[in-house]
């Protein structure tokens, strides 16, 4: 389900373990950066349970690049997405009894919890993530009842649209799975068939709804897709992948431009999906929803998600159109409801294709058209910009990047750039030197740093 590297070596033997990690795709860099955590980790692990580690397990989860796809993933569309070389380690021992403790060796906390389902998590704390895995496996495999203590590190930027809350859930899930042996049971294997399936059903312990028969609850709070788990479990190295979604189905993979990367910037404002900002980033979702039931409504089909509704025929989108302007009045503004529908036409069928076949052939002229494109659409039709992601990109390009683009859930967050490798560490400063002329103070919470298209996830040991 997930790639196994099979060490078996100590993890506090930071060179043999950089080695090994460094077979999966990552950079010298990055595996050296994920063994310096998998240490800490395991040492605090050690010291939680006072000596030698018996049955020890540890994964590692990487954060996402969402290259395109704004918003279109939870409404059955596509995007192109990328795993970064940046994320979670954990490490995991079993428990005797269904108590779960969960330690943040970078936060220097920890959260403890009895595995079962009636867990009421708390909204806006970290702890939400990982009682929210532990309440929907406990009501999806009823054999899920033995916990674990879980030592986790991360040199993912949290809280800044490059997905650090699903990467911590995902390793939640891969701790109380190796476990409880979830894979083994009829109820996972009648419902998961493979990577993608398993990122759909991660997706869903998110979001809350069902998947299969493995049946929903009310989940983190916001309401998402699954591209984020797709990045994660199913990524290439040295590629973007574009997949399509409601199912997860893979569609294609094209190399990144040979001599380039990705640079990163993260805004400095704070895009905690469960925070403040949980409506906003939840409107998008029911705008579509709003969409759809006024397709249902008005052509009395039964379509469950709007990139469907919209295939069914050549006139479907015109229809559409002409329900909203005359449908009645409800819960959203007409002109929002088209912004929402015209920002899904234009970031499915026009910006992700585009942009793919533009890779393929090379063309990186006309990749940055599409990027161009994506960016404009989310600034004036989806409208989840910031004053600060839309100056990071602007200097983005003004540096010299071949192009850029905000990605995540919005409201703040990241910048993504692509760049040539032999200027790369140039272009960082250059860029990074900008945003503090922007913005001064949020420049002191950003952070700039290169990654390649890294790995997925994979099981350590």
């Amino acid at each position: 389900m997930i790639a196994e590297l099979g060490y078996q070596g100590k993890l506090d033997d930071r060179r043999q373990l950089s080695d090994r990690l460094a077979q999966t795709g990552l950079s010298p860099q990055a595996a050296a950066a994920k063994a310096d955590l998998l240490a800490p980790a395991a040492e605090a692990l050690r010291a939680e349970l006072s000596g030698a580690l018996q049955d020890l397990h540890a994964f590692y989860v990487p954060g996402r690049i969402e290259v395109l796809g704004k918003h279109t993933d939870y409404a059955g569309g596509r995007t192109m997405v990328a795993a970064a070389e940046r994320g979670f380690v954990t490490v995991v021992a079993p428990g005797a009894d269904r108590t779960v403790r969960v330690i943040d060796v970078a936060l220097g906390e920890s959260t403890e919890f009895e595995i079962g389902p009636d867990l009421a998590p708390p909204i806006g704390h970290w702890s939400n993530y990982p009682m929210t895995v532990a309440r929907r496996l406990a009501r999806n495999f009823p054999a899920a009842r033995l916990g674990a203590t879980i030592a986790l590190a991360s040199d993912l930027p949290r809280a800044a649209g490059m997905s650090s809350s699903s990467a911590l859930m995902v390793s939640i899930f891969f701790a109380l799975d190796e476990i409880n042996r979830l894979r083994a049971g009829e109820p996972f294997v009648g419902n998961i068939s493979g990577p993608t399936d398993l990122a759909g059903y991660l997706g869903t312990i998110e979001n809350g709804q069902t998947f299969g028969t493995l049946e929903g609850d009310r989940g983190v709070g916001t309401f998402g897709g699954s591209e984020d788990h797709t990045a994660m479990l199913c990524a290439r190295p040295g590629q973007v992948s574009q997949y399509s979604y409601c199912p997860v189905v893979f569609e294609r993979a094209v190399p990144i431009p040979p001599g380039h990367s990705f640079a990163i910037a993260t805004s400095g404002v704070v895009a905690e999906k469960t925070g403040a900002a949980m409506a906003k980033y939840n409107r998008a979702a029911r705008l579509v929803s709003a969409l759809l039931d006024l397709w249902r409504r008005g052509t009395g089909q039964s379509h469950q998600h709007l990139a469907r509704a919209l295939a069914s025929s050549p006139e479907a989108s015109g229809q559409l159109t002409q329900l909203v302007r005359s449908g009645p009045s409800g819960e959203f503004p007409r002109a929002d409801l088209l912004a929402r529908l015209e920002h899904f036409l234009v970031e499915n069928d026009e910006v992700v294709p585009g942009a793919g076949d533009a890779l393929v052939r090379g063309d990186l002229d006309a990749f940055a058209h599409w990027v161009r494109r994506s960016q404009q659409a989310a600034e004036e039709l989806l409208a989840n910009q910031v004053p600060e992601t839309i100056a990071l990109v602007a200097e983005a390009r003004k540096a010299g990047a071949v192009c850029a683009s905000a990605f995540g859930a919005g409201f703040g967050g990241s910048v993504w750039a692509l760049v040539q490798e032999n200027r790369a560490a140039d272009f960082l400063a250059v860029w990074a030197e900008a945003y503090r002329g922007c913005f001064p103070r949020r420049s002191l919470e950003a952070k700039f740093f290169l990654t390649g298209a890294g790995p997925s996830a994979c099981r350590i040991c």
